[in-house]
C-alpha cells in the first residue's frame, strides 16, 4: 500500500486537507537539504553535491554524519522506481569502497570556504572520528508514494539492504509554504542496517608523526615547563595512561597537546622510555638524573593501585615549544584520550607544520 502524507488545517473545529504539489517543490528541495540537512531528521555535513562516480553518474547529495558514516541522497526527479532503486544501489556500491583521503578530496573539490574538519566541528561540535565511512545509508528522496518503490525498497530492507525513501510532500496554504516528511521503512531499522565498509577508513598513517597528550593540569604531578626546559614528555598514574607512551619510538615525531588547552611543542625523540627515578636528560651535553633538577612537578603518584602507577619520561628534542597559555587550537584539530598515539590528520599536521613555522 503505498505510503501518504497528508495535512489538514482546522477552521471552527472542521477539518480541511491541503493540498499537496511536487513540481515547484522538486525543483527546490535539493536546495534546502543543502542548506540544512537537518530537515532529515538527523544533522550531516554535505560533503558534496553532484558528486560524479567512477562507475557512471553523479551522486545527488553526499553526506557524512556524526559518526562518520556517509549518506547517499539521491532524489527521484521523476525516474521510475526500478531505475532509482538500481542507481542508489550502484551509487552504494562505489561509495561502500570509499577511504578516508577520498572522502576529503570529494569534499575539498566541492571548494568550500573552511576544511573539512573544521566544517565537521562547527557541525557536530565533535572532531571527526579516525574511522570515516565504517558503513553507509541509501536514502530515496521522492514526493510520489507508488506501490513499486515501496514493494522494492521493503523487500531489499528485509535482506539488510541500507536502503530507504523519505518522502516529502509541499504545501502551499494561504502564500505560506510547508514540508512534510515520512520514510517508507522505520529510520532505527535501516541504522542497524548500515552497510560496513570492506577496506581500512582510516586517514592513512605516515609512519613518523605521533601525537602526545601531555597532562599538565592543576594536581602538581607534571608541569609543562619543565618539559620545555629539559627536552620531555611523560605519563604515568595507571597502565591505560603509561602504556600508549612507552610505544614511542627513537627517532618519531611527536606533537604534543595539553588537554583543554592546545599543541605546545613540536619534536624528535631522542630515548625508549625509561621511569622517572631513572630517566637522564641532556644538559649542557651532559647526561644527568631528570630527578636531580629543579622541577615544578613532582612526577611521583601516590594514589594506592594493583597496577603500576610509574610516571614514564621519554626525551624529546625540540623544534618548537610555545608556553602553554600561548597553545595553538583550532575548529578540527585532532586530540585523544590517549597519551600517545599515531597521527593520522593530515589537517593537524598541516595547520601545526604552518603555526609552528615547520620545515616540510
Amino acid at each position: 500500500m503505498p505510503v501518504e502524507v497528508g495535512l489538514w488545517r482546522v477552521d471552527g473545529g472542521k477539518p480541511q486537507r491541503m493540498n499537496s504539489t511536487g513540481i515547484e517543490f522538486e525543483k527546490q528541495l535539493e536546495d534546502l537539504i543543502e542548506q540544512d540537512p537537518a530537515i532529515l531528521g538527523y544533522p550531516l555535513l554535505i560533503v558534496g553535491r553532484q558528486v560524479p562516480t567512477k562507475a557512471g553518474g553523479t551522486i545527488d547529495l553526499l553526506g557524512v554524519d556524526e559518526e562518520g558514516n556517509l549518506h547517499v541522497l539521491e532524489l527521484k526527479r521523476g525516474r521510475t522506481p526500478r531505475e532509482v532503486v538500481a542507481q542508489v544501489l550502484d551509487y552504494g556500491s562505489w561509495v561502500s569502497g570509499l577511504a578516508h583521503e577520498e572522502i576529503k578530496a570529494l569534499y575539498e573539490a566541492g571548494k568550500h570556504d573552511v576544511a573539512f574538519e573544521a566544517a565537521f566541528f562547527d557541525t557536530f561540535k565533535a572532531n571527526p572520528p579516525e574511522e570515516l565511512n565504517s558503513s553507509h545509508t541509501l536514502t530515496i528522496i521522492a514526493h510520489d508514494a507508488d506501490a513499486a518503490t515501496e514493494r522494492i525498497v521493503t523487500y531489499l530492507s528485509s535482506f539488510d539492504v541500507p536502503v530507504n525513501v523519505a518522502f516529502f510532500r509541499y504545501f502551499v496554504d494561504d502564500g505560506r509554504k510547508y514540508l512534510a516528511r515520512t520514510w517508507l521503512v522505520s529510520e532505527t531499522a535501516v541504522a542497524s542496517q548500515a552497510g560496513s565498509s570492506k577496506k581500512s577508513t582510516k586517514e592513512k598513517w605516515n609512519g613518523q608523526d605521533w601525537y602526545v597528550s601531555f597532562g599538565a593540569d592543576n594536581t602538581g604531578i607534571r608541569d609543562w615547563e619543565d618539559a620545555r626546559k629539559y627536552g620531555f614528555v611523560s605519563a604515568g598514574g595507571g597502565v591505560w595512561y603509561s602504556k600508549t607512551l612507552r610505544k614511542l619510538p627513537v627517532g618519531g615525531r611527536v606533537f604534543v597537546h595539553i588537554p583543554q588547552t592546545g599543541y605546545v611543542g613540536v619534536g624528535t625523540v631522542t630515548r625508549e622510555a625509561q621511569p622517572f627515578p631513572e630517566a637522564v636528560v641532556d644538559i649542557d651535553g651532559q647526561e644527568l638524573p631528570l630527578a636531580e633538577q629543579e622541577l615544578n612537578g613532582k612526577y611521583v603518584h601516590t594514589v594506592e593501585k594493583d597496577e603500576d602507577i610509574t610516571e614514564y619520561v621519554v626525551t624529546v628534542e625540540w623544534e618548537r615549544t610555545l608556553p602553554q597559555e600561548k597553545a595553538v587550537w583550532a575548529s578540527g584539530l585532532f586530540a585523544n584520550q590517549n597519551s600517545a598515539c599515531p597521527m593520522r590528520s593530515s589537517f593537524t599536521i598541516d595547520t601545526l607544520t604552518k603555526e609552528f613555522q615547520l620545515d616540510t
